[in-house]
């Protein structure tokens, strides 16, 4: 269930800490990215085109319009072009932890900071960087990501890894990513992504009620919010573990306790209050690791924070993103502070109906909000 991430990809405007061969390949790979891009209007005009993937792209501008128009998300070029990559994922992401540790190998670049991963072009480097991470006794995970964000450095293009889900995932997409055009904070990416999913998901309960359709199943909803919870009890569980003096042996023997504890309780939800739906059985019965763990926090963490806030600011799109820049200009001990107090209060119903309790001084929230000088 890895989703798309901001590969470390950008930069090729990069220096720093990673080898020739590396910064060649995504200076390569963004390059031909580039050179595939064509106006999405000269595609739909295009006879000679699949009549599918034309119709396809003119319902994808109703929704790039919807997004800069209804969402306050950026007006650019961004998502009004096409380019046909001729495969399946723009990138692959590999991830690594220690065996016993959910903390990831970050890699720092000069604009677009510290990411938990390492993106390739081409799948096979990706393979070949996991295997040699697996020879140093590292837990690594690999995920195809459809699209990224270039952080508005590039008119990032509507790609064909995007397509194959349907009108409705592909804005869904387009959201998400220019999420990220909107607003980025350096080296945190659980807040970037967090907020980035809440754009996502807001964005589309939006669009599905401007086109007066009904709102998206809330059985696949919670489905989706129950298993992503038992990955979080779970690395909770795996994070506890890893902090106790254990000798190796009994470390790894109670780290694939956890594992399997993950699958029954799993397969027992499935069974029991999803009537045998398998929609999450091909992630649950691959090999598990820590690596495979990392992309649940980093996109779901602070999803019910950010949603609170928009609570907060009344469902207002502008209000809402001045806020989140406030908190994004926080120290990040502060921000994480604000998140959780926001996350509690969301959790507890208090937010909409009474201010937040202060703490002692200024509130976090309240000093995010602009009410406290800094």
């Amino acid at each position: 269930m890895v989703r798309r991430l901001f590969p470390a990809v950008l930069l090729v405007l990069l220096g720093g800490c990673s080898s020739v061969g590396y910064y060649r390949q995504l200076a390569d790979g963004q390059w031909q990215l580039l050179r595939a891009r064509e106006p999405v209007a000269a595609v739909i005009a295009d006879p000679s085109r699949p009549q599918v993937l034309r119709d396809h792209l003119a319902q994808s501008q109703k929704a790039r319009t919807f997004a800069s128009e209804h969402l306050h998300l950026p007006d650019n070029q961004s998502y009004r072009l096409y380019a046909d990559i001729h495969r399946p994922y723009v990138v692959w992401n590999v991830f690594a932890t220690q065996e016993f540790s959910l903390s990831p190998q970050n890699h720092c670049f000069p604009i677009a900071g510290c990411v938990a991963y390492r993106g390739y072009y081409n799948q096979g480097a990706a393979r070949g960087e996991a295997a040699l991470l697996r020879q140093q006794g590292l837990d690594v995970a690999i995920g195809g990501v459809e699209a990224y964000s270039t952080l508005g450095w590039f008119n990032d293009p509507i790609m064909s890894s995007m397509m194959s889900w349907g009108d409705e995932r592909l804005a869904t997409l387009i959201f998400h990513e220019l999420a990220h055009q909107r607003f980025y904070v350096k080296d945190d990416t659980e807040f970037n992504e967090s907020f980035a999913t809440f754009v996502e998901q807001e964005g589309t309960r939006q669009w599905r009620a401007a086109r007066g359709l009904a709102p998206l199943s809330q059985a696949a909803s919670q489905q989706r919010d129950q298993f992503i919870r038992l990955i979080l009890d779970t690395r909770t569980r795996l994070e506890t573990l890893y902090a106790q003096p254990l000798a190796a042996d009994a470390m790894r023997q109670a780290k694939a306790a956890e594992f399997e504890r993950l699958r029954s309780q799993y397969r027992q939800m499935r069974d029991s209050q999803w009537a045998g739906d398998k929609r999450y059985d091909a992630w649950i019965d691959q090999p598990l690791n820590n690596a495979r763990l990392l992309p649940f926090g980093l996109y779901d963490q602070w999803v019910p924070a950010f949603a609170g806030l928009f609570r907060q600011q009344g469902g207002d799109w502008v209000k809402f993103y001045a806020a989140v820049e406030r908190l994004g200009g926080l120290p990040v001990a502060q921000r994480k502070a604000a998140l959780r107090q926001l996350e509690g209060f969301a959790s507890a119903g208090l937010i909409g109906s009474k201010p937040p309790p202060t703490l002692a001084g200024c509130s976090q929230v309240k000093m995010w909000q602009g009410a406290c000088s800094r």
